[in-house]
């Protein structure tokens, strides 16, 4: 989906998503560069005049190393992208294409194990809180 800024009309986030789905059908059936591999294109950001866009991408495996590749690939490609975007999108001036890695994604999956081990110390406190109340129930009161 194309992302969009406050104040944005609707024709130009009709534009977004338009190149948004141009560029990810481009960068997996057009380009030949080793170095493009599994790149997803996760969001387009045009400016008002539509002279740029910004252009978010996540890429597996997501280490540094595939990741610089990936961007150098994409960078080396921008002119063949925008010119390709240009027969395909009818607009007045065909967007300067500048690529960002997109985080999001990693963020996300770090977010869900932070979840997770919150989760387990949860279960293991309970777990612990259940046998301390067990062990109370069958000791036998103290006589004195």
């Amino acid at each position: 989906m194309a992302r969009q800024r406050p104040g944005g009309s609707s024709r130009g986030v009709r534009v977004g998503e338009q190149v948004h789905h141009e560029l990810a059908e481009l960068v997996r059936g057009e380009l030949k560069d080793p170095r493009v591999g599994m790149v997803t294109i996760t969001g387009v950001e045009l400016t008002p005049d539509y002279a740029y866009a910004t252009v978010y991408f996540s890429v597996l495996p997501d280490d540094e190393t595939t990741v610089a590749e990936t961007l150098a690939g994409l960078r080396r490609a921008s002119g063949f992208l925008r010119s390709q975007l240009g027969r395909r999108v009818r607009i007045h001036t065909t967007p300067e294409l500048r690529f960002v890695h997109d985080r999001s994604t990693e963020r996300g999956i770090a977010m869900s194990k932070l979840i997770d081990e919150a989760n387990r110390r949860h279960a293991e406190t309970d777990d612990r809180r259940s046998a301390a109340e067990d062990d109370a129930i069958r000791k036998p009161p103290d006589a004195h």
